[in-house]
């Protein structure tokens, strides 16, 4: 079997929702990075990608009729070059990866790019179609920004609390306090901050046209530990969980590029990292956010090699109680998690989310050396993905 390797990956900053990308369609967020790859990497033709996968969890607004050919198409690239869309919701740009690399390793494809995109502001409310014509009762609009909407009746309720809800529970389970998810989250936005500065993110992120956003728009790099634990709930009026120890809404687009290794040779480029361990893992969707707990372990497992080897951990921070708890469950050392950052600051664009932590896994190995590392989120309604990867650099 082929080995599938990531030979580039990019991002748009990330805008906070109603922020400095609002006005951009996600078809368009998304051909900025598809077309930001192959201007990368001078010897990659457009016809030279054998298909090209885009996770992204809406699907009801502009990315909507198969996003990943939309971006194809409105990236120039030839007409010839076939897309698909993936929705795992927040997991989709990394089950994307997976898709790709399983792809590459059968030898059904030789180069694929991924990723994925989001536009939260521009998400739109829907209005349910109704049974018989001309009600005579109201209709609400849904939002699709996040979460349940229009929920099948047969659902047992308990599974469809809201995910803030739903982490309050697993916060209760794992006796996780407020205290340590706002010295999280201030860790988070105290990382980001320090590592835009230091250019980590110069060589991971393409701006967007149009737009003078020049890097994450959510960091807040003055915030305090004191500032947010003064923060109000928003799920229980005596739970933990706030907006500044939450992810917040945003907006974005990452790609990765992965092929073989006779690819890279085609194209003229070296590889960066090698996948070499995926895992999946589903559970009780109110626990949706310590589903990467044993996704990640199932990866490491696959992969051969255990969290001794590991130097290197991208942890999608959806909260900061759910990432402690995985944290405490792997029994790792906190320093290799999210060490440029995490969602908390950064943001979180659904689909494009598992493509910015693929991204900054393989280049926070190149930066340290290290061999192996983890990429791991959790997902909505009870699943999580996981990804390790080997640094081919080192």
């Amino acid at each position: 079997m082929s080995q599938a390797y990531i030979y580039d990956a990019v991002r748009t900053p990330f805008g906070r929702f109603g922020g400095a990308l609002a006005s951009v369609r996600p078809d368009d967020l998304a051909a900025v990075v598809v077309g930001a790859v192959l201007e990368r990497t001078p010897g990659l033709a457009g016809e030279a990608i054998e298909e090209v996968i885009l996770g992204n969890a809406n699907g009801a607004g502009e990315e909507n009729r198969n996003v990943a050919r939309m971006a194809v198409l409105l990236a120039g690239l030839p007409v010839s070059v076939p897309g698909t869309t993936v929705n795992r919701l927040c997991g989709s740009s990394l089950d994307a990866a997976m898709i790709a690399s399983r792809q590459i390793e059968t030898g059904d494809a030789d180069l694929v790019l991924t990723g994925g995109v989001e536009s939260m502001s521009r998400a739109p409310w829907v209005l349910p179609k109704t049974e018989k014509p001309y009600p005579a009762g109201d209709l609400s609009l849904a939002s699709t920004t996040l979460g349940w909407r229009l929920v099948n009746r047969n659902m047992p309720q308990e599974w469809t609390v809201s995910l803030g809800e739903a982490n309050e529970q697993l916060r209760e389970k794992h006796d996780v306090s407020r205290a340590r998810q706002d010295e999280f989250a201030h860790r988070s936005h105290q990382l980001a901050d320090a590592a835009w500065s230091e250019g980590f993110y110069a060589d991971l992120t393409v701006p967007v046209p149009g737009t003078d956003l020049a890097r994450d728009e959510s960091i807040r790099a003055a915030s305090t530990v004191e500032q947010l634990g003064g923060l109000r709930t928003v799920f229980r009026p005596d739970g933990t969980i706030t907006a500044g120890n939450a992810s917040p809404l945003n907006d974005g687009a990452s790609a990765v590029l992965l092929g073989s290794e006779a690819a890279g040779e085609r194209i003229g480029a070296r590889p960066r990292a090698r996948i070499i361990g995926r895992g999946t893992h589903a559970l009780d969707p109110r626990d949706f956010g310590f589903a990467p707990v044993e996704a990640a372990n199932r990866a490491l497992a696959r992969a051969g090699i255990g969290w001794s080897d590991v130097g290197a951990v991208e942890l999608n921070e959806a909260f900061a109680v759910q990432s402690v708890a995985c944290v405490q469950a792997w029994g790792i050392d906190e320093d290799i998690v999210n060490a440029r950052g995490g969602a908390i600051a950064i943001g979180h664009p659904l689909g494009a989310s598992g493509g910015r932590i693929l991204g900054t896994l393989t280049a926070r190995l190149q930066e340290t050396g290290r061999r192996y590392g983890v990429a791991a989120i959790c997902i909505g309604v009870g699943q999580g993905l996981a990804v390790v990867v080997e640094n081919v650099t080192a």
